[in-house]
């Protein structure tokens, strides 16, 4: 593709991804929701050809507000770091649940349902070697109220608050995985933000709370998945989902993980000794995904209940 055959989204795309380090190896056309035109972006890291991401945005969006583009370029350097996890696409719950975010269906549309709301489709599976099979259709509903905080609903502006979203959701005990099963709503409103603090708001951590969330995330990541590679210890999706900051990250991880994990960087690797604790977070997997599953009152369904 020439410089003069290039959209100006493809062309501001382009600089962005070069700002962040990534490469744009492909462009394809596509549809949102409603039949409009989008554009799927594939970018990925000049180092590692095996790996790349997707990006999706409607052929109609204009970085005419100047906050955009930076954020977009801010946005694909987190992807640029994380591409570089045995698996981009995994995360860990507080609970000690792996997921794989998948299939979104970018960008959010208006609700046709007539709900004053933006949907976004999307899948989650649990992330255990397979060991499961299970997963959750989920349909993200962010509130307009909600909705005027973010700069655009456009995937670069809304996967990480949607996705930590999900996550809270999950700790909640509001999805449950299974093996088939119809979409389930996850409520994105502004109970998320913070509108004192200007930010996000998921869950309040203490550092021992950090430090469990960081060491199950390099078991399953790099010890599970990752056959040892290492993985982002610094990610500031993780940082927004537990209130806190990618510096606040590294420092508790180093300050207390001594001897479980590695480090190289902002990366850290699981260790044999952290391997050994397999039977504890296999447990707390169980543990979590039993929470997740709706419970019945066994006294009413035997009709002792007083009515």
């Amino acid at each position: 593709m020439t410089a003069s055959t290039k959209t100006p989204l493809i062309a501001s795309l382009e600089q962005a991804a070069q700002q962040a380090g990534l490469v744009l190896l492909s462009t394809a056309t596509g549809t949102d929701f409603h039949g409009a035109p989008t554009t799927i972006f594939q970018l990925g890291l000049s180092s590692a050809a095996d790996r790349s991401l997707q990006l999706e945005l409607s052929d109609s969006f204009a970085f005419g507000n100047a906050e955009l583009l930076p954020q977009l370029t801010t946005h694909l350097e987190a992807q640029a770091k994380r591409l570089r996890n045995p698996r981009p696409d995994c995360s860990v719950t507080l609970a000690g649940l792996p997921i794989a975010f998948g299939k979104f269906q970018w960008p959010c549309h208006r609700s046709t349902s007539g709900a004053d709301t933006f949907i976004v489709h999307g899948e989650m599976h649990l992330a255990d070697g397979g060991a499961h099979n299970l997963h959750a259709k989920v349909a993200a509903a962010i509130t307009v109220t909600f909705a005027e905080i973010v700069p655009a609903m456009e995937q670069p502006y809304a996967e990480a608050f949607v996705y930590n979203a999900i996550r809270k959701t999950v700790d909640l005990g509001q999805l449950e995985f299974l093996k088939s099963g119809n979409r389930q709503p996850v409520p994105v409103t502004t109970r998320f933000y913070s509108r004192w603090k200007k930010s996000f708001v998921f869950t309040d951590t203490t550092d021992q709370e950090k430090l469990d969330f960081i060491l199950r995330k390099v078991y399953w990541l790099s010890g599970v998945l990752g056959g040892g590679q290492p993985v982002w210890i610094a990610d500031p999706r993780d940082a927004q989902y537990l209130n806190t900051t990618s510096q606040e990250l590294l420092r508790v991880a180093r300050e207390a993980g001594t001897g479980l994990i590695t480090f190289d960087d902002e990366y850290a690797s699981a260790t044999p000794k952290l391997l050994e604790l397999a039977p504890k977070y296999q447990a707390d997997l169980e543990a979590a995904l039993d929470f997740t599953k709706p419970k019945f009152n066994e006294s009413m369904r035997a009709g002792q209940a007083n009515m």
